[in-house]
């Protein structure tokens, strides 16, 4: 028996296999829908300077690339989102500070996150290429997303088509973005006005929907020490007087909530549970 040439041969097997899965074809792309806001405004003209939470971005897109999914990425201005500073602490990695590093290599591995699409062009080709939406939170979505009306025709699209939208702590408040007059309806929300808001939400795709979304009651928990600052609305507040179903759990433990194509969670620590549930939506609808 030459050994060089059963040697060879396995050598070309083993490169003939690796090549196989390099080769693995995707299973299709996934909308991530980042906020361009770096600030939140708050009530008595104060800021508070926000992004995306990186948790809630890393853990559910880590889930959707593992499952065979591409991300691809995109914003209100196509610039570089913003990461929240204070996402990046270990109590949102079970308090391993190893994992938070993880997370942070793997978000700064995608070209794409630090060029994204403009929302606009997404809504002016259409979303007919993409299996599902994902959006992470951060109090950056209460800023453009809710008020973003290219967002709310890309909503729309999927909504219509029934793929699955996945969104996670404030990120649900952009749902609103797909009412008839988003910005209208954001003036409403902060001056008070609640039957502006039930007139401006008639039509609402989401009305009746079940969702799960950031809490009042956790929102204040954070405003003295962390927002240093009110919020000018309560997202559950805002997303029930607009029509939808509130279904939160209890505070700072995970929830998610599936109603349809709708996959929503509540907070941070949400973000496992999340991930599972949007990919086994994306997987049953692939099928």
């Amino acid at each position: 028996m030459n050994l060089l040439k059963v040697g060879g041969a396995l050598l070309a097997l083993g490169l003939a296999v690796s090549n196989a899965y390099a080769a693995e074809p995707s299973k299709g792309k996934v909308l991530v829908v980042m906020s361009s806001a770096k600030t939140l405004d708050l009530k008595e003209g104060k800021t508070y300077e926000t992004g995306y939470y990186l948790n809630e971005l890393a853990t559910p897109l880590k889930a959707i690339v593992d499952a065979g999914y591409t991300p691809v990425f995109a914003d209100p201005q196509g610039n570089e989102p913003q990461m929240d500073v204070s996402s990046n602490n270990d109590m949102f990695f079970d308090k391993d500070a190893a994992k938070r590093e993880e997370a942070l290599k793997f978000v700064a591995s995608f070209d794409g996150l630090k060029h994204p699409l403009k929302l606009s062009a997404v809504a002016a080709k259409g979303t007919s290429e993409y299996k599902g939406l994902f959006m992470p939170g951060g109090h950056a979505p209460m800023q453009d997303l809710m008020k973003d009306k290219d967002l709310g025709k890309i909503l729309t699209q999927f909504h219509s088509t029934g793929r699955p939208t996945g969104i996670i702590c404030h990120g649900p408040i952009a749902l609103l973005a797909a009412a008839h007059d988003p910005v209208a309806l954001d003036k409403a929300l902060i001056s008070g006005d609640d039957n502006a808001v039930k007139s401006l939400a008639k039509g609402w795709p989401y009305a009746g929907y079940k969702v799960s979304v950031f809490s009042k009651g956790e929102e204040q928990q954070l405003e003295p020490g962390q927002l240093k600052g009110s919020v000018l609305f309560y997202n559950d507040d805002a997303l029930a007087k607009a029509g939808a179903v509130v279904d939160n759990g209890e505070a700072w433990k995970p929830h998610v909530v599936v109603d349809r194509e709708l996959v929503t969670a509540q907070q941070p620590f949400s973000d496992h549970e999340f991930g599972q549930k949007l990919v086994a939506a994306l997987n049953a609808k692939s099928h």
